[in-house]
């Protein structure tokens, strides 16, 4: 037994549970058969690392497994390129893969290999390992019918409001396009993506549009981990840009100064829907990454979104993008209330 597992019992329990969301997610959202080939790529440097890989191995037992610190670059890519278009790589990482210059989920997509990843378990403790397993569960019937509906209200609505403890956030143009994150891939280039998923985002179409006040009850932090103040800190935004905040701590203001000493201005531009019901705001996650699925609202501090071409914003200009989470009460789009009492009601 790995040094990071517990209990055999709890080990085996936790598993369990795992392998019933991970043969859920290879046969709902990636359709995997035995006709295509698989490789696991994994490492047990944490205990999350270990119970995934050892699901995946339960679930895809022809596959090719691979423990990342105990094969060389050179064996690890010769594998790899025996794969053909729609075979399956997962990727259980406790920090992230590097094989020099050969960036692993980009250079597999670029071959129309399909990529499920899991990277960064390591910022997890233990004690969140049943949460994050718990995230993985994959209800077809909410994510896309729930998602597909928050695109149509977004990408029709003239303007939206976010409703945080009496403070709102007027979002007072049109929203850009919304890209959906919600285990449907049948009309996207790349088949895969990093998981826990459920998301479906967007930002103003115009940034200087958006004016007022919301409070934010954590944020990510220069470790990628998320911080929670012990009360909410109120941002107050003008024309698109945080010009004071109230409540701050010190590990904020130290985030918005850097931010201002190297972009000039905080920006606000990514607009977060959160579909994950397996993360709230009292159950959490410490990677950013992960927890940035969990049901609700959460926008980005700075100027980087590439997703989205501005007038003025090169995409490769900016160089933060700082995952915030709303405090929410509720949210409309245009006249009709999507989100309300912890859960979308679309």
């Amino acid at each position: 037994m790995n040094k990071n597992a517990p209990s055999s019992g709890n080990f085996e329990s936790l598993v369990l549970t795992a392998e019933l969301h991970v043969k859920s997610l290879l046969t709902e959202v990636f359709e995997h058969t035995d006709k295509e080939s698989a490789v696991l790529v994994y490492d047990t440097g944490c205990l999350l690392s270990t119970v995934l890989s050892e699901a995946y191995k339960r679930c895809l037992p022809d596959a090719t497994f691979i423990d990342f610190n105990q094969v060389t670059p050179e064996n690890i890519l010769a594998i790899l390129g025996e794969l053909q278009p729609s075979d399956l790589v997962v990727l259980v990482q406790s920090t992230s893969f590097r094989l020099d210059a050969f960036r692993m989920r980009i250079e597999l997509f670029k071959r129309k290999i399909k990529v499920l990843e899991h990277p960064h378990l390591s910022r997890m403790s233990d004690d969140e390992a049943v949460c994050y397993i718990d995230a993985l569960a994959y209800d077809a019937s909410y994510y896309r019918g729930v998602g597909r509906t928050l695109k149509s209200k977004i990408d029709s609505a003239p303007f939206g409001t976010v409703e945080s403890g009496g403070e709102l956030l007027v979002y007072g143009s049109p929203f850009e396009p919304a890209k959906l994150n919600i285990g449907d891939y049948s009309e996207m280039v790349n088949t895969g993506g990093q998981f826990p998923i459920g998301e479906v985002f967007t930002e103003a179409q115009e940034l200087t549009a958006l004016n007022g006040r919301v409070n934010i009850f954590c944020f990510g932090d220069v470790d990628y981990k998320i911080n929670r103040p012990e009360m909410p800190i109120t941002l107050i935004i003008e024309q698109g840009q945080v010009v004071e905040c109230e409540n701050s701590t010190p590990s904020f203001d130290a985030i918005i100064s850097k931010i201002r000493a190297d972009e000039g201005v905080v920006w606000v531009r990514e607009l977060g829907f959160g579909l994950n019901r397996a993360l709230t705001k009292n159950r959490t996650l410490a990677d950013t990454g992960s927890y940035e699925r969990m049901c609700g609202v959460h926008v980005s501090l700075g100027a980087k979104h590439g997703i989205y071409g501005k007038p003025g914003f090169k995409r490769r200009d900016g160089i933060y993008h700082v995952d915030v989470f709303v405090d929410t009460n509720y949210v409309t789009l245009g006249d009709d209330v999507v989100y309300s009492n912890g859960a979308w009601i679309v």
